[in-house]
C-alpha cells in the first residue's frame, strides 16, 4: 500500500510538519516519504473487527489500540522510520505526541499483494527494534490465518487457523480465529 515519491532528504521535522496538512498519508524512510494507497473493503472489514476484538480485551487496562492514521515511529543508531500499522496497542507510559507513538507493546498488519513483501520484510525487522514490541502479527484476507512473531519466542513463527484461538501475550488476552473472520467475505486475492 506504499508507492515511491521522488522526495529525499526531508528532515524528521519536515515531514512530520508536511504529514499534518497532506490529504495523504505517507511512510518516512531515512529521508524519502512513500505515499499509502487505498485498502480492499476486505482489509478494512478485517482491521475493524481486529480493533473492535482487541479494544474489548483492553477495557480496563493502561493500554490503547490506535488504527491506521497513528504512526509508530522507529528510531535506532541513526534508523529513522514512520510507518502505518494496521493496528497498534501502546501501553504506559504513553508517548506525548499526539501523531505517532514510540512504543508500541502489539502490532498488527493486515496483508495484501501490495504489502506483503514490506509486512514480511522491512517494517517487520524495522519494528522488531523496538525494545518495547513483544509481538507482531500477521493477518491474511484469502484465507483463515494468522502468523505471529514474539520476542519471547526469538521472534519464531505461530501459525493460527479456523478454529484455534489466538493468545496475546502482550496484551494478556485470547482471540478466536473464527471470531476474527465470522462473516467477513475473503478475498480471492488480497
Amino acid at each position: 500500500m506504499t508507492q515511491s515519491l521522488q522526495t529525499i532528504g526531508l528532515t524528521v521535522e519536515e515531514y512530520l510538519e508536511s504529514e499534518r496538512a497532506s490529504d495523504v498519508r505517507h511512510e518516512f524512510v531515512n529521508g524519502a516519504i512513500y505515499a499509502m494507497v487505498g485498502a480492499s473493503k476486505t482489509h478494512n472489514r478485517l482491521t475493524k473487527r481486529l480493533a473492535r476484538l482487541i479494544d474489548d480485551c483492553l477495557a480496563g487496562s493502561p493500554c490503547e489500540s490506535f488504527m491506521t492514521d497513528v504512526k509508530v515511529r522507529v528510531r535506532v543508531l541513526g534508523d529513522e522510520r514512520f510507518y502505518y500499522p494496521d493496528l497498534h496497542v501502546e501501553c504506559d507510559p504513553h508517548n506525548a505526541d499526539a501523531y505517532y507513538s514510540e512504543r508500541p507493546t502489539l502490532i498488527v498488519e493486515v496483508l495484501s499483494q501490495s504489502t506483503e513483501r514490506l509486512d514480511r520484510s522491512d517494517k517487520f525487522y524495522a519494528h522488531r527494534k523496538l525494545p518495547s514490541l513483544e509481538e507482531y502479527i500477521l493477518v491474511a484476507q484469502d484465507e483463515p490465518r494468522v502468523e505471529v512473531y514474539r520476542r519471547a519466542r526469538d521472534w519464531d513463527l505461530e501459525v493460527y487457523g479456523a478454529g484455534d484461538e489466538l493468545q496475546l501475550t502482550a496484551i494478556d488476552a485470547a482471540l478466536a480465529v473464527d471470531a476474527i473472520y465470522a462473516g467477513i467475505q475473503l478475498a480471492d486475492s488480497a
